[in-house]
C-alpha cells in the first residue's frame, strides 16, 4: 500500500439530496460505472425457509441476503466530481445516493454469518462503540493512506 498525499473533500450538504438507491454488492468486476436499470434485468426469487436470495447472472447462479447498515448509520454511494488527471491531485466527492441496506451476493455458495460484508456491518459497535460516523469515514481514509476534509 503506498502512501498518498492527496486530499479527498467530501461535500456533506449532497447527503441531505440524495436519493435512497437499492444497492447490489456483486462478487465479480463489473467494467461499468453508474446506475443500472437492475429492476429491468436484475430480479432475484426469495425462498421461503431462509432469507435468501437467488439470481442469475450472465448464466452464474448466484445466492444473497440483504444485511442493513449498523444502526444509526447511513451509507453513502459518492461521485467524483471532477476527475483529477493523477494520484496526487486533489479529489472532490459528492453523495450521490444513500442507502441504509445492501444485497450482497455469493457465487453459488448460501451467504452465511461468517461473510465478509456481514462482520463487517457489526464492526463499528463492536470496535468504536462511542464513535460518530464521521470519526469512522475519517479512520478508513486515514487506513488507506488519504486525508478526509469535509466541506
Amino acid at each position: 500500500m503506498s502512501c498518498n498525499s492527496s486530499l479527498i473533500r467530501l461535500q456533506l450538504p449532497s447527503a441531505g439530496q440524495a436519493p435512497r438507491a437499492p444497492v447490489h454488492l456483486m462478487p465479480c468486476e463489473i467494467e461499468h460505472n453508474g446506475p443500472a436499470r437492475i429492476t429491468e434485468y436484475f430480479s432475484a426469487t426469495v425462498k421461503d425457509c431462509k432469507h435468501e436470495q437467488t439470481v442469475s447472472f450472465r448464466g452464474r447462479g448466484l445466492k444473497g441476503q440483504e444485511v442493513n447498515c449498523p444502526q444509526g448509520y447511513t451509507g453513502l454511494i459518492l461521485k467524483e466530481v471532477n476527475r483529477p488527471g493523477s494520484e496526487e491531485e486533489d479529489r472532490t466527492v459528492r453523495v450521490s445516493s444513500v442507502f441504509d441496506k445492501l444485497t450482497y451476493w455469493n457465487l453459488e455458495t448460501p451467504p452465511s454469518s461468517d461473510d465478509t460484508i456481514v462482520m463487517a456491518m457489526d464492526w463499528p459497535d463492536l470496535i468504536f462503540p462511542h464513535a460518530c460516523p464521521l470519526c469512522l469515514l475519517q479512520m478508513v481514509f486515514s487506513f488507506f493512506g488519504q486525508i478526509m476534509e469535509y466541506c
